[in-house]
């Protein structure tokens, strides 16, 4: 197929924290090079989900005029509150001086993190870099020597069965000397690429956990900005699963309520959205939630292994970079400083390196970031991960308590300096019981009032696809859930899935899996959870998808 090229100094996958910080700061340095940005939501900030609570530390190096310049900034954070829910009624207050340092928040901010990323996006504009949302970067462009050479958009206007429809549109050859994949956890060129250059070679396997989250109006009495809420144990202590709550006053009476849920969990009858939804009943949350209004829901999966799984981040032609790569501090719940690090890192190296290229021709080619690893290695954001790289394998071992009581510990007493590194080996989608030996979990029916069903969550959510192109949910052997997920699991997609996009349908007598791929919240867990890893996440046609207001 003949593809319309456009060509330049770098092209970024994706417009988060990681990629806009790269982008700024390449303009930063060389305002005549020519920066592009591809973001596969319909507009900036549209996919990004996050609690969120931020440490301001790269956005200070990057623009330290940000609240001159009207950055959506404003919700200092005023008090942290930490619970051990031992129970649907029980709620024990952990003291400040108990909690692991890193998950203090004084001189933090709450914020809106696709708010903060549309920001971002108008100042790199402002330098010229050229954002394309609504397009998604479908395929990796090797050259001859199997060097990354840019990416390749996807094709719109295919239907079903992947033919073309009237106003077919190919996708673009977007070329680089350099291209930088942001896409965040799960990326499925990240993912490729990790195993193409094998980068993950003497690394543990990522671990994960899915966050799901909703945006409530609340009665202003209720309305306490600043307040910064954490809570672990109940409902996920009931099936031993890993993952603590959270609640997040911002402004305009508005507070961000959600659960994290570990996704190495052992029981395939556990749905995180229903465990999710009877978090919202305990009184820790019911009591600012009660009489509110619910204004949006999503979901997404965070990468959480940490430095130990961190792949290595340069290749041939490109960066891996912020949560594609591993970036987020676990123990601090908080990942954007450091993705934005990673970035702003990568600009630095790709700078050099396009300037000491001397010959033109040189740097049509694809270039090795040369320094990236050292440099990485001696910024802030790396030593930050070394010193608390232990933190969430010691919770995986030994679970809520000892975990947090060795992570006490190791950060409190020691400040991350014990001289050895735990490790988790096992991939968080081995693992699940068989179904029959499993506690079967019965959830109550939703009340309307806290506690709600997945379709009406996801129409919160305003997701949308065009129904009829090629299902971007594959499965590598189709056969394969009836054959054996139904039997030993009892397909677990049908619970894992916080959009109810896998659906078990009687068809000619026979159960068979159904995709409902435009529910899909493009949150990746099917892909990381499957106990088979038969689902394979691909970029559905650009613009697709959520549209997250204000999360």
């Amino acid at each position: 197929m003949q593809r319309e090229c456009m060509e330049y100094d770098v092209v970024i996958v994706g417009a988060g924290p990681a990629g806009l910080a790269a982008a700024l700061r390449l303009k930063q340095l060389n305002s005549d090079s020519s920066v592009c940005i591809v973001e596969k939501g319909s507009e900036v900030g549209a996919h990004i989900l996050s609690g969120a609570v931020i440490e301001t530390h790269a956005l200070d190096e990057l623009i330290p005029d940000w609240r001159e310049k009207g950055a959506p900034i404003t919700t200092d954070v005023k008090e942290d509150r930490f619970y051990w829910l031992g129970s649907e009624e029980s709620c024990r207050s952990i003291p400040s001086w108990a909690v692991p340092f890193p998950m203090h928040n004084r001189g933090n901010y709450i914020v809106s993190l696709g708010n903060l990323c549309r920001w971002l996006a108008e100042q790199a504009e402002s330098l010229g870099v050229e954002i394309f949302p609504g397009f998604a970067a479908q395929e990796i462009l090797f050259d001859d020597n199997k060097r990354v050479a840019g990416i390749i958009t996807g094709d719109m206007g295919l239907d079903k069965n992947g033919k073309e429809k009237t106003g077919f549109m190919a996708g673009m050859e977007l070329k680089a000397p350099v291209t930088l994949f942001a896409e965040g956890c799960r990326g499925h060129l990240g993912k490729q690429l990790i195993k193409h250059f094998e980068l993950d070679i003497g690394k543990t396997p990522q671990h994960y956990a899915l966050g799901l989250k909703e945006l409530w109006k609340v009665a202003k009495e209720k309305h306490q900005p600043g307040l910064v809420v954490h809570t672990t144990g109940w409902p996920l202590n009931e099936s031993l699963s890993g993952g603590g709550g959270f609640l997040y006053h911002l402004e305009d009476q508005q507070v961000a309520v959600g659960l994290v849920v570990d996704l190495d969990y052992k029981n395939p009858h556990l749905s995180p959205f229903d465990e999710f939804q009877r978090l919202k009943h305990h009184r820790a949350y019911a009591e600012f939630l009660v009489g509110g209004e619910r204004l949006a829901y999503g979901a997404r999966a965070i990468s959480k292994g940490g430095l130990q799984s961190q792949p290595s981040m340069s290749f041939p032609g490109g960066l891996l970079l912020g949560d594609n790569a591993g970036t987020l501090n676990f123990a601090k719940i908080k990942g954007t400083h450091t993705a934005m690090k990673s970035g702003m890192i990568a600009a630095e190296q790709v700078h050099k390196s396009l300037s000491n290229s001397t010959a033109a021709q040189e740097t049509a080619l694809p270039l090795n970031i040369k320094g990236f690893n050292e440099a990485y290695r001696a910024s802030w954001a790396y030593k930050e991960l070394f010193l608390q790289r232990n933190f969430g394998p010691a919770l995986k071992r030994w679970g809520p308590l000892w975990g947090a009581a060795y992570s006490f510990i190791d950060l409190n007493l020691f400040r991350g300096t014990l001289p050895w590194t735990l490790s988790v080996d096992r991939q968080d989608h081995e693992g699940l019981l068989n179904a029959s030996q499993a506690t079967k979990i019965t959830y109550a029916k939703p009340d309307g009032k806290l506690s709600f069903d997945k379709l009406s969550s996801v129409y919160l959510s305003n997701t949308n696809h065009e129904e009829d192109q090629p299902c971007h949910l594959q499965l590598t052997d189709p056969s394969l859930p009836t054959l054996k997920h139904l039997d030993e699991w009892d397909e677990p997609a049908q619970r894992y899935c916080p959009a109810g996009v896998y659906e078990i349908i009687e068809k000619d007598k026979q159960k068979i899996l159904q995709i409902n791929a435009q529910n899909c919240v493009h949150c990746k867990t099917c892909d990381i959870k499957d106990p088979s890893q038969n689902i394979r996440w691909l970029a559905p046609e650009g613009g697709g998808g959520p549209n997250y207001p204000n999360m």
